[in-house]
């Protein structure tokens, strides 16, 4: 996506502190870092949509009932990284994380 922006003041000031005492080499570049902190600070990057906490949702509901049910099986997390050790560290940790969260409700 291209687009101008119109800085004067204050603002453009700052820009032009931020490329001058490099902090950034370009102006665009100091403004897609301004863009990813504001995303980071009102946490808009990792939110999910309606629909994904939905589908997620019912997801849950059907495997809690199948656990409830007697149908899955409950694995350890020792069991669990045995069986998918593959995977990598941080998606184990998720998941683990995750059935720890939904298992106290």
């Amino acid at each position: 996506m291209e687009f101008v922006v119109r800085l004067k003041g204050k603002q453009e000031s700052i820009l032009n502190d931020f490329v001058n005492k490099g902090y950034y080499n370009t102006k665009s570049e100091t403004m897609r870092a301004g863009l990813l902190s504001l995303a980071e600070k009102h946490k808009i990057e990792d939110k999910p949509s309606l629909e994904e906490v939905t589908l997620l949702n019912k997801a849950i509901k059907h495997e809690m009932k199948k656990i409830k049910d007697g149908k899955t099986k409950l694995h350890s997390e020792k069991e669990f990284q045995k069986r998918f050790g593959y995977l990598k560290e941080w998606y184990v940790c998720i998941v683990i994380n995750l059935m720890i969260n939904f298992l106290k409700v």
